[in-house]
Parts: structure tokens; C-alpha cells; sequence
């Protein structure tokens, strides 16, 4: 299945911080047919580095898209059923007006004067997407990660047009430790000399600080146990050490490649503005407590977390669950096995792709 990035344009956003941006456009994909009355559509909402290419073999890259082993014909997000969609977020460097689009009022890069932008504001332009495309409602919202922060924001704030939300391996608030990797990669880039305060879109990218934020960011995306069996404390094309600062182990070689490879895709203020968001998120802020936040949404919901998982540990998805189910909430829960540590959700999808489309089925049945 070959597919095309799409996109729409707005008039404006208003955005959660009082400022707004105008005109704002987004990119976005589908897969499937959307029926003719324009019910059986899920979204699909991608974590913190992901685009809109979701599933099938982009007609600009050939490349798979990010979860292909979740989304098609028979999968979990079945595609022969239900008509998914993928947008990419607000902020980000991949379609969607975010630091590195055109301001039309001066015509040269946003950089640093793009505004701060919430998951909230995020889901405001995907409510914009889903208007456009003539959808009232949704089967499901969907999303790993900050998309699962993306979904519960879906749940709570437009409660009347969301059937199920699916959180995975999130979060209904940063912790503090959450907070500080994302602070770590933030000044890794701030502190790169070709960053000039964000002003590097007419000479060289901050590179060398946005590898180093990615090299961090990957860390907590493995697990202690699946780095030891992809690596262990084997060399890198040698028989012992070099007494240098070269690269000696696999860890470290495989660690920058990743870093490098980040540097060629995106855009290292998206990275600025896209962390500083999942930091601000809180569904407690103007609630006061989780239960309150959670008082109008209407969702069936699905919360899965991994047990490998130390960034979005198993705690912080239980802590939503037993608040939705004090509420009397419809709300299910599973902690699957995996060694894969939070990447789980990607690459471990066996299991997974079984809960998903049970839990759909039961949703669809409901539904009709």
C-alpha cells in the first residue's frame, strides 16, 4: 500500500498560551475508506519524534511507515474496517506548521519566535483535521507515548467526539525525572555554538547537540535487559580496548549512529518546542485532581503499559486506571511482558495487536 502525505490549511489557532498562529497547515495521512456515514473513522496519534506516515510504504521516501506492524489489512487497526488517519503534530518538522515554517509575516523561519505550544494545542488542530474531513465522531484515538498523552487529552477536553481512547505507555503528567531527560536534551542543543538562538535555518543545524539530546532520549527508550542482549559489552570492530576516546564498544557506536541519523530528519527546535510540551502536560491543571479531569469523558478506555518500561513506568498508566474505575468508567487495563523496555510499543506488537483488536471488536459491537 503506497501512500501520500496530505495536507490542509486554517484560517488560525488559538493556542493555550494566549498567542495564535495564523495560517496554520497540517500534514496528515489515511488508510481505508471512510464509509458513507463517516463513522468508522480512529486517529492515530504519533509519539514525540513521529510524522504522519504511519502505515504503509511512503510515496516520498518508500519507507514503511512507523507502525506498519500495527495499522493495515487485518492488523490490529484493521484498515479492511475502520479508516485511520495520522497527522502530523503542531510544532513539529514534518508537514505541520511548527519553528521551522515560513512566518508570513516577515517571511523567513519561525525559529525562536514560533509560540510555546501544550498537547492541548496539539489535539486543537487535530479537532480542525477531523471537521475537514466531515467526521463527527471517532471509533477510537490512539497513541504510544506523548500520543497516549494525546488521546487522554482527546478524552477529557472533546469528550463527545471520542467512542474509546487508547493511552499506551504514558502518562497522565511528567514526573520530575521525565521532566530532567527532556531538560538534558533541551540544553544539549541550546549549548551547541551553530544553535545561535535558534536562528540556524540559512547555515549550519546545531547537529552535534540534537545527536547528543537523541543519544539520551534513546537510552531511556531501551530497557536495561534488551540493550544487554543487543550489545552486551562487545567491541566494536576491535579485540581490546584503544585506550582512547574512539569508539570501543557496540553501545557507543550504535548511540551516535542513532544520534546522526535524528540530525538528517528533524529539526532541532521542533525538538525544543515539541519536549517543552509533554513537560507542560498535566491533566490535572485547572482540575485539581485526576478524578475531576476525568469527569466529562464519555470514552470506553484502554490503557496498556509494558512491564520493561522504566520511562512511562507501569505506575503512572495504574494511577490513571484506578481513577477511571472509582468513577465507574468503562476502562481496561493491561501491563504486557516485553524486554524491549518503552519502544515496546513499536517493535513488541504481537500481544499487543491481540488487545487492540479485541477491545475494538467490543467498541464496533457498542458502537452499533
Amino acid at each position: 500500500m503506497t501512500v501520500e502525505t496530505k495536507t490542509a490549511e486554517f484560517a488560525s489557532i488559538s493556542l493555550d498560551s494566549g498567542a495564535s498562529l495564523a495560517p496554520v497547515t497540517v500534514a496528515y495521512q489515511t488508510y481505508g475508506h471512510l464509509n458513507a456515514s463517516k463513522s468508522n473513522a480512529i486517529l492515530i496519534l504519533h509519539a514525540f519524534s513521529g510524522d504522519a506516515h504511519a502505515a504503509g510504504i511512503s510515496a516520498e521516501t518508500g519507507k514503511p511507515g512507523w507502525w506498519d506492524n500495527t495499522i493495515g489489512p487485518g492488523k490490529a487497526f484493521d484498515t479492511d474496517k475502520f479508516f485511520i488517519i495520522c497527522s502530523n503534530v503542531l510544532g513539529g518538522c514534518q508537514g505541520t506548521t511548527g519553528p521551522s515554517s515560513v512566518n508570513p509575516q516577515t517571511g523567513c523561519p519561525y525559529a525562536m519566535s514560533f509560540p510555546v505550544i501544550t498537547i492541548g494545542d496539539m489535539v486543537q488542530l487535530q479537532t480542525k483535521l477531523i471537521d475537514f474531513l466531515g467526521i463527527e465522531r471517532l471509533v477510537a484515538v490512539a497513541g504510544g507515548s506523548m500520543g497516549g498523552m494525546q488521546a487522554l487529552e482527546w478524552a477529557v477536553s472533546y469528550p463527545d467526539r471520542v467512542v474509546a481512547a487508547i493511552p499506551i505507555a504514558t502518562t497522565a503528567r511528567h514526573s520530575p525525572q521525565q521532566i530532567a531527560f527532556n531538560e538534558v536534551g533541551r540544553q544539549a542543543i541550546m549549548a551547541d555554538p551553530d544553535w545561535n538562538d535558534g536562528n540556524y535555518y540559512s547555515s549550519r543545524p546545531p547537529g552535534r547537540g540534537l545527536a547528543i539530546a537523541r543519544m539520551v532520549g534513546h537510552i531511556t527508550y531501551m530497557s536495561d535487559e534488551s540493550m544487554r542482549e543487543k550489545f552486551g559489552r562487545r567491541l566494536r570492530e576491535k579485540e581490546k580496548y584503544g585506550f582512547d576516546f574512539s569508539v570501543d564498544f557496540e553501545v557507543e557506536s550504535y548511540l551516535r549512529y542513532r544520534g546522526n541519523q535524528f540530525v538528517g530528519r528533524f529539526d532541532a527546535n521542533s525538538y525544543l518546542y515539541i519536549t517543552k510540551a509533554e513537560d507542560y502536560f498535566d491533566l490535572t491543571n485547572g482540575a485539581g485532581t485526576l478524578a475531576n479531569a476525568f469527569a466529562k469523558a464519555q470514552a470506553r478506555f484502554l490503557v496498556i503499559s509494558f512491564s520493561s518500561d522504566w520511562l512511562y513506568p507501569s505506575y503512572q498508566s495504574q494511577e490513571i486506571v484506578r481513577v477511571l474505575r472509582r468513577s465507574n468508567h468503562d476502562v481496561a487495563y493491561c501491563e504486557l511482558p516485553s524486554n524491549y523496555g518503552h519502544d515496546a510499543f513499536l517493535v513488541d506488537v504481537a500481544e499487543q495487536s491481540e488487545v487492540l483488536r479485541g477491545f475494538l471488536e467490543s467498541t464496533s459491537k457498542e458502537k452499533a
